[in-house]
């Protein structure tokens, strides 16, 4: 097993994953996330990306140069928009996929289980992931990427890194007296939200915040106005892609003739998160967290990000 000194930074939960993760390495057989055996080799050369937060990931990781192709979505960093298209995150294109030649092709949840089981009876090599429900996933998440692709000490560095910014943006929080309620508005129609099960969820308490749908078992919830008005929360925080777009959806809450009795509404206190920062499962998610403090703790003196 490999020492764990270089971890010394990281929570226990994430060190624990972690250390046991790479440790795994040391077999040359891992599985993925949907259960596939997966035989460590050569790191590849020629990697295509199925979903914006992996493309994220392996930039970050510094394998920019090695992605050949990625989805329609992936806009980040900018350098991603010059690789080859593959499709959409639901619709890859196989064909352009066998075009590129890859040597791994990394999956995501959302991508479509039959599709990637097509592109697994083709012969290409793919790994899927899936999406966890808290940072500690999400860093473990990265060990996996940067084991698949020959980047441990990249990877290494990068879990250290985030983790340190993670316990940075959380130290003012403690002993905070309040944690407002949060109703966490995700783009699309209807009082959609995130439950229990999502990683939004995580990223709302530990931002010291009370997720007003954080007892229901699900990922995503759909409620009713009667539920939100039962709920009634402090804060209304929208995610959107671009300020118009927030304040078409702002405007709705301030409009509606139920909603607009809301405390939030009333109180003035609904506010705006990047939905590409807040929504994809990868380094950025530590800025969307920074941002959620500032916005439901707005009495914080220090900086979060």
């Amino acid at each position: 097993m490999r020492s764990i000194k270089g971890w010394a930074r990281l929570s226990v939960a994430a060190a624990v994953a972690a250390s046991a993760l790479f440790a795994s390495s040391q077999k040359r057989v891992i599985r993925d996330d949907l259960g596939h055996k997966w035989t460590l080799g050569r790191p590849p050369k020629r990697i295509i990306s199925l979903a914006p937060n992996v493309t994220e990931i392996l930039f970050a990781l510094g394998l920019g140069d090695r992605v050949v192709g990625v989805t329609r979505y992936c806009d980040y960093p900018a350098e991603a928009l010059t690789k080859a298209k593959i499709g959409g995150w639901v619709d890859p294109n196989i064909e352009q996929v066998s075009v590129l030649e890859p040597d791994l092709v990394l999956a995501f949840r959302g991508n479509p289980v039959r599709t990637i089981e097509k592109m697994r009876s083709l012969g290409f090599p793919v790994f899927g992931l899936e999406p966890g429900t808290s940072f500690e996933s999400l860093l473990e998440t990265i060990g996996k990427i940067g084991l698949v692709t020959g980047s441990e000490a990249s990877a290494r560095a990068l879990i250290a890194s985030l983790d340190a910014r993670i316990k940075e943006i959380e130290a003012p929080l403690s002993g905070l007296a309040e944690r407002p309620t949060v109703f966490l508005s995700l783009q699309g129609p209807g009082l959609w939200t995130c439950g229990r099960d999502s990683f939004l969820d995580d990223l709302i308490r530990r931002a010291g915040g009370v997720n007003v749908a954080g007892e229901i078992d699900r990922k995503w919830v759909l409620l009713s106005r009667e539920e939100i008005l039962f709920r009634n929360p402090d804060f209304v925080v929208i995610m959107s892609k671009t300020e118009p777009d927030f304040e078409r959806a702002a405007d709705w809450f301030r409009d509606e003739p139920r909603l607009r009795h809301l405390t939030a509404v009333e109180a003035g206190r609904i506010r705006r998160l990047d939905e590409n920062t807040a929504s994809r499962f990868g380094p950025r998610l530590v800025d969307a967290f920074a941002d959620l403090v500032r916005i439901i703790h707005p009495e914080l003196k220090r900086e979060a990000r």
